[in-house]
């Protein structure tokens, strides 16, 4: 179980980022799309808003699934993985009040899962970064 419940992590996560950002592609396919707009948008200080933020979103999230699925450059699927968290949880700080109104909006549900998400990517960059150690980085 310990050989392979690590790659099988790695890639269910990245079915998980290529199934939410491919529905991204395809305006109002998402239930995060509006949640993604005004995000982006407060995070850039409206340089990136509307559907080119949501556009950025669906690209990093299908780079980071096929990374994942595949293997391949996934140091730098990490990597954005690791970039992109910042969005992804920043509107429990950006928007607490209209994600948490009283009782959890689907939103704020959508959002409090990315903690699980977040601490996988933690687990598989562990096993990763273990297996490749950066080039003359001495321990």
């Amino acid at each position: 179980m310990s050989r392979n419940s690590v790659d099988i992590l790695r890639i269910s996560l990245g079915l998980v980022f290529l199934a939410f950002g491919v529905l991204k592609f395809f305006p109002g396919a998402s239930p995060a799309e509006e949640l993604v707009m005004r995000t982006i948008d407060r995070l850039t200080f409206g340089i990136i808003s509307g559907q080119p933020a949501v556009l950025l979103t669906a690209v990093m999230e299908c780079f980071i699934g096929i990374t994942l699925v595949s293997g391949k450059l996934l140091r730098t699927g990490l990597l954005v993985l690791g970039m992109s968290l910042v969005g992804i949880m920043s509107p429990l700080v950006l928007f607490f009040g209209d994600l948490f109104p009283g009782t959890p909006t689907l939103e704020a549900q959508y959002v409090f899962k990315d903690i699980v998400l977040a601490a996988a990517g933690l687990v598989i960059a562990a096993k990763a970064l273990a297996a490749a150690p950066l080039k003359g980085l001495r321990v």
